[in-house]
């Protein structure tokens, strides 16, 4: 889809590709002749393809001595690159240098982020190097400085890689805006972005463009590359376990696939799991053989040190997070293997695409299952991936409290017009919809913190001068916003400990957020009720009650919709359960036999005895954010109802409920109003949004974390944060940091969007099948209760029987008395 049908490649960078054994491919020189007409490009091409050579190949014509003739090399910093790891950039470093140097063309490449010296960050404001490979949160610190509009007049083109990464979030929302701004001070720039798997094309685009011009950006689709092979694979007495995440049951067969292949990188989706993984392999390490492991809590030397290995070929195998599901370039990696469910088809393109990194030899990749329903999506990414079909987040509207980062970082740099910075920040397709009283209201915020703020002096950031000049109130504000500016807000964890002090552990803050007073939870062994939470501590007692509330959730990526909606025809798809193992098959079958089968527009609800308690399981397919929301907003409104329940279990697929007396009718404890009321209380009475206003509050400036020589203590910052979103509910509950901590609050930690889709047509879908036992489809969440104190993947031999009898109860023959199927 290039814009000229001649091939625009200088001669150089052709015998450049000549010489190594290459050509030149159709969507490289389509990339350059777009680049040439001077328009934008978003290129979405397989994993192998040199989308990121595509992405540099105009900053390297322009240094060709053909295209430069008798004239000078560009000076000062010509090309941006921006990449969502640190990883990232450097290993493009790497790998841009051979060919520069190959080629003797006069280009200096540098890396900037945050562990990059002082010292060479102050050269490389004063003297630039053509190509800066940079993160988004370093580049717009480096428009805060006064020399910016100098360093960057001259910027002729930036490339964005991995752009599906971060472009939907918080991230993507701060480089929209460092685009706007670089646009401002570069009218010239042009712009590219980089993908693999990339769903909606035209969504991208929309975000690259300028004023989301479409017509200025051109789409550029790769040459497709050799098909992934892809296996699922099974325990070699070929039963799909019933319960679990961790497929420990793998380990052997995965080591002699790592005795068997030259390197293999091992994907699972938690640094718990990884280090769980990790230590299981190293157990079954007979030979000794070099294992790594690599996450994001690892220190940067431990990182550095381990790609370092894995870039020379020295280690057999790599068990990772998300932290390498980017594009760091090992072409000797023979086999990749995704451990627990791969959550979603692009997520799995991804780290498929770890494999190999040619485009001509197929990746080769090993699913490996936790349970049954893992199984059902193992066998849903893989048939989406043979298909070619990705799936992708939806765009949302700019954070609030970014656009207030964003606006200091101007006001660092030189006075601003409100005006002109207003159009400048519409001109993103993030902040297309900030209308003037918006405008207005995050413009008093930066200057004073708000109304019920602005008596205190730490908080006067900005102020209007006699021109109508935006400027600093302080010269000193300009060092505390580039100490404290960024994005990424650690998730912190809380001490778990009794009024008297003793401690009993730590749980993550994602897991604390949703408690309120009350609340009780199964922690270290014991059933644990809810006192109070202040500054990073969870104080508790114990409790005679059974626990109501899971506390194993922990960080999870959660199921796309795509692959959510692949799994229920799955499901429904009686004719094509022949290509399942014999085991998964009557699993299914006994299911269809003596209950009912979720299916695509249907919600169904099952409820059984057991053990002296009712259960209900509601088959949602929502994702576990949205299924652990819906099981605290259920188990109140059954509280408020009389029905007294005693706790839920919350998993991607399903949701279980448990109680002392059975329920009847499921339509009226599912009605869309409980998002309007239940939700509300909840999330104004739990710590959710005190959680998401620290958040909001750091990002937006309200509450520094470091001072120059000092950083505080995230009890510190929660105390800050807690005292003055106390005072802002209280006298300025339309603040606009509370309405950012509410956007957050609704979509990050509950999934709203896809928990109102599930209530809002419950009443019409809603299946209800009452049976005598526990149903075959409900074995694996059931299998889940009564595990929260034990990490995933090590049940111990009490739950191994527990699931076998569970399992034999529900896969009796005989069929029950016929169950009474209520569709209303």
């Amino acid at each position: 889809m290039g814009s000229s049908n001649t091939d625009p490649t200088p001669p150089e960078i052709a015998q450049w590709f000549a010489g190594r054994g290459w050509r030149v491919r159709r969507h490289q020189s389509a990339m350059l002749a777009a680049s040439d007409a001077g328009r934008h490009a978003l290129l979405v091409a397989d994993t192998g393809a040199g989308k990121t050579l595509a992405g540099f190949l105009p900053t390297l014509s322009d240094f060709t001595p053909s295209r430069l003739g008798d004239a000078e090399p560009p000076a000062g910093l010509h090309t941006l690159y921006v990449s969502p790891l640190k990883a990232l950039a450097h290993d493009v470093q790497r790998n841009l240098i051979a060919p520069i140097e190959e080629m003797g063309l006069p280009i200096r490449v540098e890396t900037r982020s945050g562990d990059t010296p002082s010292d060479r960050k102050r050269r490389q404001r004063e003297k630039p190097p053509h190509v800066l490979l940079t993160t988004p949160e370093s580049l717009s610190l480096l428009l805060s400085y006064p020399d910016s509009f100098e360093l960057f007049a001259g910027l002729k083109r930036i490339v964005i890689d991995e752009i599906h990464a971060f472009a939907t979030g918080k991230r993507g929302d701060l480089l929209a805006l460092s685009l706007a701004r670089l646009q401002a001070i570069a009218p010239g720039l042009r712009r590219a972005a980089l993908s693999a798997t990339v769903a909606n094309a035209e969504g991208f685009r929309e975000w690259l463009a300028p004023w989301g011009d479409l017509d200025t950006v051109e789409l550029v689709e790769g040459e497709e590359g050799a098909p992934a092979e892809v296996e699922i694979l099974l325990p070699e007495e070929e039963r799909v376990p019933w319960g679990g995440h961790a497929a420990t049951w793998a380990i052997p067969q995965l080591y002699d696939l790592i005795r068997q292949n030259r390197t293999t990188l091992v994907f699972t989706n938690t640094r718990f799991l990884a280090e769980y993984i990790f230590q299981h392999l190293w157990d079954a390490n007979g030979e000794n053989l070099p294992i790594g492991i690599h996450h994001g809590s690892l220190s940067k030397e431990a990182r550095r040190k381990v790609e370092g290995a894995m870039a020379r070929g020295e280690l057999r195998a790599l068990v990772a997070t998300a932290s390498l599901d980017l594009g760091v370039d090992w072409g000797d990696i023979d086999l990749v293997v995704q451990m627990g469910a791969p959550k979603g088809s692009s997520r799995l393109l991804q780290r498929i695409g770890r494999a190999n990194h040619r485009l001509d030899q197929p990746s080769r990749a090993l699913l490996v299952p936790g349970n049954r329903f893992e199984f059902l999506e193992a066998t849903a990414a893989k048939e989406a991936v043979d298909e070619g079909r990705r799936d992708g987040e939806d765009f949302r509207p700019g954070g609030l409290d970014v656009l207030a980062q964003h606006v200091m970082a101007c006001a660092c740099a030189a006075p601003f017009e409100e005006a002109a910075l207003l159009a400048e920040v519409r001109s993103s397709l993030a902040y297309a919809w900030v209308d003037e009283a918006v405008w207005q209201r995050v413009l008093g915020f930066v200057a004073t913190g708000g109304y019920a703020l602005k008596a205190y002096d730490r908080f006067q950031r900005i102020t209007r001068d006699r021109a109508g000049m935006w400027r600093l109130t302080h010269p000193e504000m300009a060092a505390k916003h580039r100490l404290n500016a960024g994005i990424i807000i650690d998730s912190e964890m809380l001490e778990v400990r009794f009024r008297n002090g003793r401690s009993l552990g730590r749980v993550e803050e994602r897991f604390a957020a949703q408690l309120s007073p009350g609340d009780t939870f199964f922690f270290s062994g014991t059933s644990l009720e809810v006192e109070q939470i202040r500054d990073m501590e969870v104080i508790v007692r114990a409790s005679k009650e059974s626990a109501m509330i899971p506390s194993y959730g922990g960080a999870r990526m959660p199921l796309t919709t795509h692959l959510a909606d692949r799994v229920q025809a799955m499901l429904d798809d009686r004719a094509g359960w022949g290509r399942f193992p014999d085991d998964v098959r009557e699993w299914l079958e006994v299911q269809d036999w003596r209950s009912e089968m979720p299916a695509p527009g249907r919600l169904l609800v099952e409820s059984f005895p057991h053990a002296k308690r009712h259960y209900s399981v509601y088959y949602t397919f929502a994702g576990w954010n949205a299924n652990q929301s819906l099981g605290m907003l259920v188990t109140k409104r059954m509280e408020d109802r009389g029905l007294k329940p005693l706790g839920f279990n919350a998993n991607d697929y399903c949701l279980a409920v448990w109680g002392l007396r059975p329920v009847t009718e499921h339509a009226p404890l599912l009605s869309p109003d409980i998002l309007a009321d239940e939700f509300v209380d909840w999330v104004q009475q739990s710590h959710l949004l005190r959680r998401a206003f620290r958040e909001v509050a750091v990002i937006g400036g309200l509450v520094e974390r470091q001072h120059p020589g000092k950083r505080k203590t995230g009890k510190q910052v929660t105390f800050s944060t807690d005292l003055i979103y106390d005072v802002l509910r209280k006298y300025e509950p339309d603040h606009v940091l509370l309405e950012a901590a509410w956007a957050d609050a609704r979509t990050l930690m509950t999934d709203v969007g896809r928990l109102g889709d599930v209530l809002d047509h419950a009443a019409e879908r809603l299946v209800h099948v009452e049976l005598d036992r526990v149903s075959p489809l409900a074995v694996p969440i059931m299998v889940m209760i009564g595990r929260e104190s034990t990490p995933q993947g090590s049940a111990d031999d009490e739950l191994l029987l527990e699931a076998e009898s569970l399992a034999a109860s529900a896969m009796r023959p005989e069929r029950p008395e016929r169950p009474e199927v209520d569709k209303n």
